[in-house]
């Protein structure tokens, strides 16, 4: 712990750097002058009952000994004030400086390579890091009550030497058994905590489906109330018991640390007694050797409390450094270079393999979609239609070969540049609790609101729009007042219009249509040409009659390219393309009364 303390001290000083220089100088001269007056009061001690049990008159003993009491009140007194000005920088400081560690953590996250979250254990690092940024208000808390405590014991401790050298060391001696207890119950502490991070994780996952609007009807429905409750429970009885254990564990350590610690304390005041009675000390000095002791010892106990607290705070801390670091290895190190509009966005011999996994997602693909073209890429669940989708827009990077924008790598491309240049409708979009305008401008408006209500039209969000109470300007997240909540098919249309608002040269549009109404899917793909004129257009879907509207289609399969062509071609030639379309046409369409096909048999 004296090895650790000092470096989680500079950490918590360091972000409060961040956050505040000024209140982090007159932080340090507070606790240093704190000191300096506990020192120079301990000092005035003596001199008072020196005077007070001086021979002579009391009025004249208690003259002698006034000058000594102003000190010892003036030294309490800016203690005091001192001690009110530290707590007031502190309580500014510790939530500004949690949420400069969030920044951050956030940072880091924001940095790193898409493919980092599918990294093992990259989302449990995560989630401890969470926790160490909340606790990392406590840092500077704790800190300061540690360097309060330390800077009066060294000014305690310099009084006790002076008075006699031996007294020191004793009490030192006395306070290491309950500093040695305090940090080994700290780490029994802290192990826990993270062996049961994953359960604690399981248990605010089993919170949220179990209160969560959008489970709410399925959790009833199915009757599954009892279930999830009886599995939080059992989850939450582990953790209990592994909570009672290290409290137990820790317990044992604290009560060994005490016991060996009085037996100490016993032989420093043993060792007092010895050094008044043998005329070794004067009383005056022994007097204030009792003050002295007193403030050395709740000054070592300060700090054995104070920094195994600090201890504790530092091993969550630690999981926040590391998941920074561990992010910081994920870092995007891409080049630099700002790439206009695509007119040819290629993939060739392309292979991807997720971390972890010994078997490719992609395999020697290669293939590319031109500018004003609508690529449509088909095929069965797990064929690697997403995952190409995801390359070509480069927010993943191939494991072998290569994809280019115009013949350039996009991983010599600046990411944000390069992104900037895309537009994205994916699988599972984000209703973000913001205005129906920022949630298609995404904070980055271009052409007013003129280029909003085009992009609306365009996906028949209009129609959604106008229907909101204030437009454009209505919070869409019913959890806030005000606030209304859209159906999945309106949500749908909003992420379109989204992509349609964006003026990128590369449109990646994943399942767009699977929430819409006939009417409004329709709409979608017939306007798709017109959105292509000045796009290259990647559309994943299964819904083989959508893709007619594209002008090459292909057709994956376990990662491989299977078959390439048109609608017409596919259609037509025997393959997984063929017997797919049949199999989405085969409805099982009743039959008449004597088994005759009816009138909608093979539609």
């Amino acid at each position: 712990m004296a090895r650790r303390l000092p470096q989680l001290v500079r950490k918590a000083l360091a972000l409060a750097w961040r956050v505040d220089r000024r209140a982090v100088l007159v932080l340090l001269c507070c606790q240093a002058l704190s000191g300096f007056f506990e020192a120079f009061g301990l000092l005035a001690t003596t001199r008072t009952i020196t005077a007070l049990i001086a021979s002579g008159d009391i009025a004249h003993r208690l003259r002698d000994a006034l000058p000594s009491i102003v000190v010892l009140a003036g030294a309490a007194g800016l203690r005091a004030l001192l001690g009110i000005v530290v707590v007031n920088i502190s309580g500014r400081l510790s939530p500004r400086i949690s949420r400069e560690a969030e920044m951050q953590m956030l940072a880091a996250a924001v940095q790193a390579e898409l493919s980092a979250y599918d990294q093992p254990g990259f989302n449990d690092k995560r989630e401890a890091a969470d926790r160490g940024a909340e606790v990392a208000q406590q840092l500077l808390t704790d800190s300061q009550d540690l360097m309060a405590c330390v800077a009066s014991l060294v000014a305690a401790a310099g009084v006790v030497t002076v008075l006699h050298p031996a007294l020191l060391p004793l009490l030192l001696l006395a306070a290491l058994p309950q500093g040695i207890a305090g940090v080994r119950a700290a780490r029994v502490h802290y192990e826990a905590s993270r062996a049961m991070s994953a359960e604690r994780r399981t248990l605010n996952l089993l919170r949220w489906f179990v209160i969560d609007k959008d489970t709410a009807d399925q959790l009833r429905s199915c009757t599954m109330a009892r279930f999830l409750l009886d599995r939080y429970r059992a989850i939450g009885q582990r953790v209990d018991a592994a909570t009672d254990k290290a409290v137990h564990q820790g317990a044992r350590y604290s009560v060994l640390g005490a016991l060996v610690g009085g037996l100490a304390a016993g032989i420093v005041w043993g060792a007092l007694a010895w050094l008044l009675g043998s005329g070794r000390m004067s009383v005056a000095s022994a007097g204030t050797a009792v003050f002295a002791l007193r403030t050395v010892s709740s000054s070592l106990h300060g700090v054995v409390g104070y920094g195994t607290r600090l201890f504790r705070t530092g091993l969550y801390l630690d999981d926040w450094a590391e998941f920074i670091e561990e992010a910081g290895g994920h870092r995007m190190a891409r080049g630099s270079l700002v790439p206009p509009a695509p007119e040819v966005v290629r993939a060739e011999s392309l292979t991807y393999r997720y971390p972890g996994s010994a078997r490719a997602a992609l395999e020697k693909v290669t293939l590319e979609v031109r500018k004003g073209e609508v690529l449509a890429l088909v095929g069965e669940n797990g064929s690697g239609k997403t995952t190409l989708s995801k390359l070509l827009a480069g927010l993943y990077l191939p494991s072998e070969g290569a994809v280019t924008w115009d013949g350039i790598g996009v991983e010599r491309c600046d990411p944000q540049a390069l992104w900037r240049q895309t537009a994205v409708v994916p699988q599972d979009f984000a209703h973000w609790p913001m205005s129906a305008r920022d949630n298609i401008t995404l904070g980055q408006p271009h052409g007013g609101d003129e280029s909003v209500r085009r992009a609306a039209a365009h996906s028949g969000a209009a129609e959604v729009v106008d229907g909101l109470r204030s437009g454009l300007d209505t919070l869409l997240a019913r959890e806030w007042f005000g606030g209304v909540e859209l159906s999945g098919g309106q949500w749908q249309r909003i992420a379109i219009a989204r992509a349609f608002h964006r003026p990128a040269g590369l449109l990646v549009m994943d399942e767009p249509t699977s929430a819409l109404d006939a009417r409004a899917e329709h709409r979608i793909f017939t306007g798709l040409r017109t959105v292509a004129r000045d796009r290259a257009v990647v559309l994943v879907t299964h819904r083989l009659a959508n893709v007619a509207v594209a002008d090459r289609i292909v057709v994956l399969d376990r990662g491989r390219i299977l078959q390439e062509g048109t609608f017409a071609e596919l259609v037509a030639a025997d393959g997984l393309f063929r017997e797919l379309w049949l199999l989405q046409n085969d409805r099982g369409a009743p039959r008449g009364d004597h088994g005759v096909p009816g009138p909608r048999e093979g539609g």
